[in-house]
């Protein structure tokens, strides 16, 4: 039997990259943290690196603030946030 290339085989491969921790060359850091309680760096905002080089600042600033503003941890479980969030719909009046 063959194995897939899809799905959560290329989820596991993909490079994780936390758009909240940008470093001084322009690259970002590694997903993920050692120590929770103790970050002062805030909640991380992990992407791939591929839909992170996708993204403008904005869309980058954006996701790390609507991430960052939830509540964390609630249950145990992360919370998830959209990375890229959708825009407000404009009513057409005639």
């Amino acid at each position: 039997m063959a194995r897939s290339s899809g799905g959560l085989t290329k989820w596991f491969k993909e490079d994780w990259v936390d758009l909240g921790r940008k470093k001084k060359d322009g690259s970002y850091a590694k997903c993920g943290r050692k120590k929770a309680s103790k970050s002062s760096k805030g909640y991380p905002k992990c992407v791939p690196r591929a839909k992170a080089a996708s993204m403008t600042a904005s869309q980058k600033k954006s996701a790390v603030a609507r991430k960052r503003a939830k509540p964390q941890g609630v249950g145990g479980k992360p919370t998830r946030v959209a990375t890229i969030a959708k825009g407000k719909r404009k009513t057409r009046r005639a």
